[in-house]
């Protein structure tokens, strides 16, 4: 690739990062400003340092458990200030006496809790103790209302300047069901052209599908905690509730996709015979997801998405009928199936109404 092109590439990459991370960073700065302005002019701390880092951290670039992280930040703080305050009033300060606080700062946040940051915060608390702060005075105590008011102010910024709840969800379902469209066609491709290594590339592209889902996840988390903080978006409840669903047909879709694409695998590998078509329901059932993802956020949500997949079923069962299945065409049909039955239950249908919209008269009922 030319250097000119990798310059581009790098600048249109960071150009959308900081797109995507505008209102978080504006965030973060009123916040800090804001807790700044409040520890000095109201509560009357001289230099209240630790209410604008609290600010910073209660917050971060991205979204999701800011209240923990809140609560986890001043406990940390508390915890360090504390049991720094008491220790080094009577054993003095000194490179032992710092491990030794801050060992003990840390094991008593490990105890409380265990979370990551909580013991971190204890930790540079108690340092901070150990070498800045007079033993036995009040600035220890000034640190923990610092932080309070940062992690105060941080929530309070976070309500007042929300976030959208809904848009980090809808581009990491994307993100994951584009995954799972790719993985399917070079599935599909790999049957199609009897290639057992491009079904072991597709078999590794489904497992390391897990980060997407993760982050799916994450999203949800900080979309369901910005309705919570701020009561502008309480109304927008109700589309994370349906993609809480998504997500959870999402994964397992790409759960049976695995077991789909092993199955292949296996079957190329040990040169066992396969219908051409058998290609062709794994390829629509690409196009279906695609379908799906091209519906995520209109009016309307997903319901037009549903007939491609009622058509791969249709097709499969056809398929089924036409041919006497071989043991990995039987799998591979199966799991066709099943990930249809979770893409339209992923569209909002119950299992039930799912079910019934892929039955026929036929005999093969479900």
């Amino acid at each position: 690739m030319p250097a000119a092109t990798r310059l581009r590439t790098r600048l249109t990459a960071g150009s959308r990062r900081l797109q995507l991370s505008a209102l978080p960073i504006g965030q973060c700065a009123v916040a800090a400003g804001v807790a700044w302005f409040a520890a000095t002019e109201v509560i009357g701390h001289a230099r209240p340092f630790f209410a604008p880092i609290a600010a910073v951290i209660s917050l971060g670039i991205s979204l999701g458990s800011r209240l923990r992280r809140t609560v986890e930040l001043v406990i940390g703080v508390s915890l360090g200030v504390l049991v720094g305050d008491a220790l080094i009033s009577v054993i003095g300060s000194g490179p032992w006496q710092i491990v030794l606080v801050v060992a003990l700062a840390m094991a008593a946040a490990v105890f409380t809790d265990g979370a990551t940051l909580l013991v971190g915060q204890a930790g540079a608390s108690a340092v901070l103790v150990a070498t800045l702060l007079p033993p036995g005075g009040a600035a220890g105590f000034d640190r923990c209302i610092d932080a309070l008011v940062g992690g105060a102010v941080a929530l309070a910024v976070a309500a007042v300047i929300p976030s959208d709840p809904v848009g980090p969800v809808r581009r990491e379902s994307r993100v994951l069901l584009d995954e799972l469209a790719a993985v399917l066609a070079d599935t599909a491709e790999s049957l199609r052209r009897r290639d057992a290594e491009a079904a072991s590339a597709a078999l590794a592209r489904a497992r390391a599908s897990q980060p997407l889902i993760d982050e799916l996840r994450a999203a949800l988390r900080g979309g369901h905690e910005v309705t919570r903080v701020s009561p502008l978006l309480r109304r927008q409840r109700r589309p994370l509730r349906r993609y809480e669903e998504l997500a959870k047909r999402a994964d397992y879709a790409m759960r049976n996709a695995r077991v789909l694409v092993r199955r292949a695998y296996t079957a190329l590998c040990d040169d066992e015979p396969s219908a051409p078509e058998l290609a062709d329901v794994v390829s629509e059932l690409a196009t279906a997801v695609r379908a799906l993802t091209a519906q995520l956020g209109r009016d309307g949500d997903r319901e037009l998405a549903r007939e491609p997949v009622i058509d791969v079923v249709r097709h499969a069962r056809e398929l089924a009928r036409a041919i006497t299945p071989g043991p990995s065409e039987v799998v591979i049909v199966a799991q066709a199936r099943s990930i249809a039955l979770d893409l339209l239950q992923g569209t909002g249908m119950s299992r039930q109404e799912a079910l019934h919209a892929m039955r026929d008269d036929g005999p093969d009922r479900d």
